[in-house]
């Protein structure tokens, strides 16, 4: 008389692959992220060293992540200036970002976060470069 196979796959290999596809998808997630940044080589602005002597930073280019807190002044030719809270390790500041009239296709509202690249002009005024929502 021939004998039939007993096969069962355990739990605990059942539970494993299960960790093993949840970290994986963590992992695929969390570098996703990292390449998205398309400033991630750029500097983040030091704000404490900004609101001392913006001087010193003229002509640099910075990252700012922040969030759109009041909309401060528009002009068809210079742009729209937003007050952004930007959240850093010595506290929350508020600064005020010049966003130039060629962003003017972005739509832009109170509470909305943004990725700035900008830049500290020769007056020491926040331009942006560059924006995206995060």
């Amino acid at each position: 008389m021939a004998r039939r196979a007993n096969f069962s796959i355990s739990p605990v290999w059942i539970i494993g692959l299960i960790l093993l596809i949840i970290a994986a998808i963590e992992v695929g997630y969390i570098l996703l992220r990292k390449i998205n940044n398309p400033y991630r080589t750029t500097t983040t602005l030091n704000v404490p060293a900004y609101l001392e002597n913006s001087n010193s930073l003229r002509g640099n280019t910075y990252k700012v992540i922040g969030t759109i807190w009041n909309s401060l002044a528009w002009s068809p030719t210079a742009g729209r200036l937003f007050s952004v809270e930007i959240e850093t390790t010595a506290g929350v500041s508020v600064l005020p970002v010049l966003i130039p009239a060629q962003f003017n296709y972005v739509t832009i509202e109170k509470g909305q976060r943004f990725i700035f690249q900008i830049e500290v002009d020769e007056k020491g005024i926040l331009k942006t470069k560059d924006l995206s929502k995060v």
